[in-house]
């Protein structure tokens, strides 16, 4: 903890400003505003509030906890970002994974650089500097695009000046939530690839993605496989998805409409069979040993 505490040793004149009422800072043109306003300074955690525009939605607790370890003998290396919102009250911009962390180690203050700005300017902020991270998944980076186009009002030309990506790489990152929702999971999960997403946005029907999706997963197909399959698929106007029972008879509506809710909850496209006497089966697949203890939890935590 000693060694933490040493790195994080940032600004502590500065930080005292923020505690003193009269020191206020509200705009850059108040009274000591350059002592703080795009300086870093140690900012107790306890005033830092999460971002509710951050693009990453997935933290895992592994990862945290390996950034913690490391937090906890080297310090924060790279200071967070924060936004003044009040009194004692900011809200992260940026390195929420490093707050998060933070607070696992049980540090009282974290390195900061401060910023004002508006919700706007937040979000594009957040979303534009989250969008540089090696670690986002292709849904998460493909989600930030779509809230800059819808609550920026960016073009794709636009967000490629300002990310420095070509249009093109930004369009194929948006078709990406053309998929179903299911597969979107299989992917942040790591699943399956950018590059067999792309394959099944090809195919319109949903249905028929769930069920290459499947075939991926059982068979272990690579991104060349998936294209030769989807190939397959869009050559064959006789393929028949199965979606029918073992009496051959249509499934019944409660099911049908109950179905996807289950496949969504798991992750997976869930297969149900239903006798003629109304009795039947739920089969929940899984694809690995991870897999399987994910479901598990999900399991245990409904109970």
């Amino acid at each position: 903890m000693a060694k933490a505490t040493k790195k994080q040793a940032l600004g502590r004149g500065l930080s005292a400003l923020l505690k003193d009422p009269e020191n206020d800072i509200q705009s850059v043109q108040d009274k000591n505003a350059d002592k703080v306003i795009g300086n870093i300074i140690d900012l107790d955690i306890d005033f830092i509030e999460v971002n509710p525009f951050q693009p990453r939605t997935n933290f895992s607790e592994e990862s945290l906890r390996e950034l913690a370890s490391s937090i906890k003998e080297l310090g924060i290396i790279q200071p967070i970002t924060v936004r003044k919102l009040g009194f004692n009250k900011f809200q992260l911009v940026s390195g929420e994974r490093r707050y998060r962390a933070s607070k696992l180690v049980g540090l009282e203050t974290v390195p900061a650089y401060v910023r004002i700005a508006n919700d706007q300017e937040s979000l594009e902020m957040a979303l534009v500097e989250n969008i540089q991270r090696q670690d986002l998944d292709p849904i998460e980076i493909a989600l930030s695009y779509q809230r800059l186009i819808d609550e920026i009002q960016l073009t794709q030309e636009q967000m490629s000046e300002r990310v420095g990506k070509k249009r093109s790489t930004i369009a194929n990152y948006l078709r990406l939530l053309k998929l179903d929702p299911i597969i979107q999971t299989g992917m942040r999960d790591g699943f399956i690839s950018m590059g067999h997403g792309r394959a099944l946005i090809t195919i319109e029907d949903q249905t028929i993605q769930l069920d290459i999706y499947e075939k991926i997963l059982s068979n272990k197909l690579s991104v060349r496989e998936t294209e030769v399959l989807v190939r397959n698929y869009n050559t064959n106007d006789d393929v028949k998805v199965p979606s029918k029972n073992q009496e051959g008879e249509d499934l019944p509506k409660y099911i049908k409409k109950g179905i996807s809710t289950f496949s969504e909850y798991f992750g997976h496209k869930i297969d149900v069979k239903v006798s003629s006497n109304g009795k039947g089966k739920i089969t929940i697949p899984f694809h690995s040993e991870e897999d399987f203890n994910r479901i598990k939890k999900l399991v245990q935590g409904a109970k």
